[in-house]
């Protein structure tokens, strides 16, 4: 079983830049997982995600902006966000997995998810 909580939103200007934590419970170590955002009135995306061969996806709106940093020895996946603008406004969700076949966490169904940190950029 894997819980995580997500920390380090807040708000920032367009251009700014913030680092959202995602802090895992497990007692294996973490494979799968990714970050998703929902904005209000909008559909849950993804914005990041490991893989399962282990390499790290963006969305393409992200792509050159955000960068996956995935600590595995603390237990925790962090989503270092630069140059944000104010589309980036949303809740951001941590979601993890448990094994190596990360195909629910990138499909945005992994079992366990986080209650959110926000993320407000102003123009």
């Amino acid at each position: 079983q894997v819980h995580v909580a997500e920390s380090g939103g807040g708000s920032v200007q367009a251009g700014g830049s913030l680092r959202l934590s995602c802090h895992f419970e497990a007692i294996f170590r973490i494979y799968c997982a990714g970050w998703f955002r929902q904005a209000p009135g909008q559909s849950r995306e993804k914005v990041a995600v490991i893989d399962s061969d282990g390499s790290f996806k963006y969305a393409d709106s992200v792509k050159g902006r955000f960068t996956l940093v995935n600590d595995y020895m603390a237990k925790i996946l962090y989503l270092e966000m630069n140059d944000l603008k104010p589309e980036d406004t949303a809740m951001y969700y941590c979601s993890a997995e448990l094994g190596r076949n990360c195909a629910d966490t990138v499909a945005g169904n992994a079992e366990a998810w986080g209650r959110g940190t926000q993320v407000t950029v102003s123009s």
